[in-house]
């Protein structure tokens, strides 16, 4: 291993909506945590792995941290506060203002009680005038001493280089804790879950998808059925008559097999040569199968009020439909093969408010201790 090296922990944290997800989806160069512009999409904390040949990354996607209304926002915002003293780097995603609010300053006073190095990123650059920038960056240096500060456009890739080069330079040295091939700790199952959540969050009114949840009841390869030419019939062929001298001898194959006894009952013609197992002629099973398969995954859509069902079903099941048609895709993507999903939707009153149906969607604030 090279003593170069160097690897580390890497948490992204944030105000809901800031681009955190995207910004780590582009920085390991694959999608794996949702987006959406809906606030709060991210719940747990995903760990993702960038690996080139000096340094490892292993980025942590946090929700946003909020001002809690239920149990489930509780959840969400120790998740975020939990990565703080676990990491090596955390990066802070702020939008481009001057205005700096009591959710900003909250997070502020968590980050002023970290002793790890602070990357301020201004996100979403591309959406103010570059002349600006510079009193952007004064209204969060007045509030506090940050490591670096960069500035960058997250759904645009724009300064992403720069970013990654400067956490790089904040990282210790040491040994990679993946191998390289590793992207994620996140199951297919879990990110099959959220692939479907991600679509419903952008294809749902605002007030119905805050209290939705996926579930994957069963996720299993179905192997393909290839069909097979039928063989052609052979016609019949008597075989050659023999001489005595080879009936003599298929005689004394035959009594030394089966007795002197069975001889009689025998058919010598039935007999080519000696006696050997020939497998070519047994069939074959009627069904081959294609090795990439089709995947049947069964899932069901969590919500809060029978309001919130039809609304998610649609009229004649069409926004079901829709939320499938769109999620089957990036799954495809996923697994490598077809996949046949099929969408259930049931209703769990006020799941969000409730600790035992919160961790049976895999919500568990004990996980966090």
């Amino acid at each position: 291993m090279d003593s170069n090296f160097k690897t580390g922990f890497v948490t992204l944290i944030g105000r809901p909506n800031v681009g955190k997800s995207t910004l780590m989806n582009h920085m390991i160069g694959q999608k794996i945590a949702i987006t959406s512009n809906k606030p709060q999409t991210t719940r747990n904390k995903i760990m993702t792995v960038y690996t080139d040949d000096n340094c490892q990354m292993i980025f942590l996607d946090t929700p946003g941290i909020h001002e809690t209304k239920n149990k489930l926002g509780e959840y969400m915002t120790k998740v975020a506060k939990s990565t703080l003293e676990e990491v090596d780097v955390v990066l802070w995603l702020v939008e481009p203002s001057t205005f700096i609010g009591a959710g900003e300053k909250s997070i502020i006073e968590e980050l002023k009680k970290c002793k790890k190095p602070v990357i301020l990123v201004i996100n979403k650059i591309d959406t103010v005038s570059k002349d600006n920038l510079e009193k952007f960056e004064a209204a969060y240096r007045n509030e506090m001493d940050f490591d670096r500060v960069i500035c960058v456009a997250a759904l645009k890739g724009q300064n992403i280089e720069l970013l990654m080069n400067t956490i790089k330079d904040l990282l210790p040295f040491g040994p990679p804790f993946y191998d390289e091939e590793t992207l994620t700790d996140q199951p297919e199952r879990q990110i099959a879950a959220e692939i479907i959540r991600e679509k419903a969050l952008r294809l749902l009114q605002d007030e119905v998808p805050h209290g939705i949840a996926v579930t994957i009841e069963a996720m299993r390869m179905r192997e393909k059925k290839v069909e097979q030419p039928k063989p052609k019939k052979k016609r019949h062929q008597h075989p050659p008559k023999k001489s005595k001298l080879e009936e003599m001898q298929m005689t004394e194959l035959v009594d030394e097999a089966y007795g002197p006894e069975n001889i009689s009952d025998m058919d010598m013609d039935d007999f080519d040569g000696p006696m050997v197992l020939d497998l070519s002629g047994i069939s074959q099973p009627e069904e081959n199968y294609d090795p990439d398969g089709i995947m049947d995954i069964d899932a069901t859509i969590i919500c809060e009020r029978d309001s919130h069902k039809g609304i998610v079903i649609g009229k004649g099941g069409a926004m079901l439909k829709k939320i499938g048609s769109a999620a089957r895709k990036d799954i495809e993507e996923l697994v490598g093969c077809q996949v046949n999903l099929q969408l259930w939707v049931k209703v769990r009153r006020d799941w969000r408010d409730d600790k035992t149906q919160m961790k049976s969607f895999g919500y568990d604030i004990k996980d966090l201790k």
